[in-house]
């Protein structure tokens, strides 16, 4: 049995249609991964925000002019007076390696 054009036709129509149907497969399979890739960016760029929202507190919380009207109130502490104020020195030739 020979075969014929039709055949030959319908083989390559069926060919051709199982690559078509594999590359928009390919295709609808990429764009899911492309939409999931962008909510993960913008999801990691909003957390980014959030711990530099974080960060800016924690400075602004650990800064001297919070801390010490806080120190103040909590444990009862009070500015020293001129006279009660001094610096202490270190000499120059001190071993500072102790």
């Amino acid at each position: 049995m020979k075969v014929r054009g039709r055949v030959w036709l319908g083989a390559w129509l069926l060919l051709f249609l199982g690559v078509a149907v594999a590359v928009v497969a390919r295709q609808r399979s990429a764009l899911a991964i492309a939409a999931r890739l962008r909510s993960l960016q913008n999801e990691r760029l909003a957390l980014e925000a959030r711990r530099a929202e974080f960060e800016t507190r924690i400075r602004e919380a650990g800064s001297r002019p919070v801390l010490v009207p806080k120190a103040r109130d909590r444990l009862k502490l009070r500015d020293p007076s001129d006279s009660e104020a001094f610096l202490l020195t270190m000499p120059a030739d001190a071993d500072t390696t102790r």
